[in-house]
Parts: C-alpha cells; sequence; structure tokens
C-alpha cells in the first residue's frame, strides 16, 4: 500500500446535504474489508454490540467487545482485522453539522475523549448509560432512515448532543489545576493542539507556534509543560514520530518518501530524528513491524 486510503464524508447520501449519518456497522464493513487500514475525514463514534476483537486507533489498540464504545477524530488511523466480525452501530459526522448552529468555534473541545491528546480511543460506559447511547443511536437511524419524513436536522442535531454530552460521564480525565495566572492559558493550549494538530509535519519548530499564537516561545513552553508534562519541542517531537511509525508501518512509503512527507531537508536527517526518538532507525522499526 503506497499510502494510507483516505474515506471521505458522503454529504449528499439522501439527496439534500446531510453531515451526520448512523450506519449498521455490517453497511460499512465492505470498506473495512477492502481498506482495514485507513483514515477518514470525519468524526466516528462507534458502538459495540457484539463480538470481540482486535481494533486500533491511532496506534492504541484493544481487544473490543460489546457494551464498548470507539471513537476517532478526522485524520486518524483505523487498524482493523482483514474480516471484522463485529456488530453494531457507526456514528458520523462532520464538525460544521454542529458549528453551524452552536455557532461556536471550540464547541467539540468541551468533549475529552474527541481530543487529539486524549488518553485512549476506547470508553467503557456501564451498561445504564451504554443501553441510553444505544437508544439515541437507533432514534437517529430510524429518523435517517425514513423516507417520509424530512431527516430534522434540528432533531438530529439535538439526539447528537445529547449522545455526546452523556458519554462525557465515562470516567473523565482528571482536570488539572491551572497554575497560570489567567484563563487565557486554556484558550492557548486549546489553540496550540489545534494547530500542532494540522501543521506539525510542516511545522517542527517552537518559535513558529508561539509566533501564531502572538506569544513568546518561553511562555508557550510552560503552558504545554503545565497541562502536557512535557516541553513544546517534545510534544511536536512525538507527533512527528507517531506519524512517522504510522506511516512506516501501514504503507510502502520508502523512508526518502516519509522524510519528505514529514518536511525534513534530507532523509539522513530524518534517520538521525528519527533514532534519536525512537532508538532505532525507520528500517528497523518497519522490519520489527513486518516481523
Amino acid at each position: 500500500m503506497k499510502s494510507i486510503p483516505l474515506y471521505k464524508f458522503y454529504k449528499r447520501k439522501y439527496g439534500a446535504e446531510l453531515l451526520v449519518d448512523v450506519l449498521d456497522l455490517d453497511y460499512v464493513k465492505a470498506g473495512i474489508r477492502k481498506a482495514p487500514v485507513h483514515r477518514e475525514t470525519f468524526y466516528c463514534i462507534i458502538v459495540v454490540t457484539d463480538g470481540c476483537e482486535k481494533v486500533a486507533v491511532n496506534g492504541y489498540e484493544n481487544e473490543v467487545q460489546k457494551g464498548e464504545i470507539i471513537c476517532s477524530r478526522p485524520g486518524e488511523v483505523w487498524s482493523w482485522m482483514p474480516d471484522p466480525q463485529l456488530k453494531g452501530y457507526v456514528l458520523i459526522f462532520e464538525e460544521q453539522f454542529l458549528l453551524s448552529f452552536f455557532n461556536d468555534p471550540k464547541f467539540l473541545h468541551r468533549f475529552y475523549y474527541l481530543q487529539a491528546d486524549r488518553t485512549s480511543p476506547f470508553l467503557q460506559p456501564n451498561e445504564e448509560l451504554f443501553q441510553r447511547v444505544l437508544h439515541l443511536y437507533k432514534e437517529m437511524k430510524a429518523e435517517i432512515d425514513d423516507e417520509r419524513s424530512d431527516k430534522d436536522q434540528h432533531i438530529l442535531r439535538a439526539m447528537l448532543y445529547e449522545t455526546l454530552m452523556l458519554l462525557n460521564r465515562v470516567e473523565k480525565t482528571p482536570v488539572q489545576s491551572i497554575s497560570l495566572n489567567d484563563v487565557s492559558a486554556s484558550r492557548y493550549a486549546d489553540a496550540f493542539v489545534k494547530l500542532a494538530e494540522q501543521e506539525f509535519a510542516l511545522q517542527h519548530d517552537v518559535e513558529y507556534y508561539a509566533d501564531k499564537l502572538c506569544i513568546t516561545p518561553n511562555y508557550l513552553n510552560r503552558i504545554v509543560r503545565q497541562y502536557f508534562g512535557m516541553t513544546t519541542k517534545q510534544y511536536i517531537t512525538g507527533k512527528i514520530c507517531r506519524e512517522a511509525e504510522r506511516l512506516l508501518a501501514y504503507t510502502s512509503l520508502t523512508v526518502n518518501e516519509i522524510a519528505e512527507h514529514l518536511n525534513f531537508e534530507t532523509a539522513s536527517y530524518f534517520v538521525r530524528f528519527f533514532r534519536k526518538a525512537t532508538g532505532k532507525t525507520p528500517s528497523q522499526f518497519r522490519k520489527d513491524t513486518d516481523s
């Protein structure tokens, strides 16, 4: 596989544009079998109603089973078994579906399980919460599948919002206290994460991100250390390394091509960078992954 396939949202599947959908997991298995390793341009939340097998999202692998939920952000790498047997429902949506109503560009930031720096893409709700979410999925699916209805977007948006709020109750990550002087630190942290998610492959320097945020590199470093327990450089390096590992594991791109994709001046510089960060050369990492 030369590159990781990218699945896009079918916005006019039902005629008029609709940026949310709920599908039976069996419906999407043809696409999964065609490309077990792929990315998606949209948010995806899967509720598992039966079965047990390994699934990986962005390098996090888990033996998923009935009663569990899998969450992914746009651009993250899915890795399925070649012939998946899990049963369940798939909720997919574009960010714009919510932002067009709530008019808050940071609206999705309130849902910890949809953030780039979350600790895991897998949720394990209690039975009562799982059944409530499953009921909402079925209600949304019925509204979308009803050919007699106009697929009322206000109803769908309300049910999607309720679903996201319910999932926010599942074992939240402890909230860190903010010792920096003002709440603006929180906004800078959010802005940095979003900016790094978009530009880490091309922009490796701390100064670039500080300039974009109109703050000093030292202040950005304090914020990143406060929220993520590492320096800004370590955060950026980690993202570059994880992307390099995904490309080495899931594509047939050469080391030179990966170096170019990640904006390294030379392949040898990329090799030194990768070896320093991981203890292995890219070739050794790929060999170990294939074995």
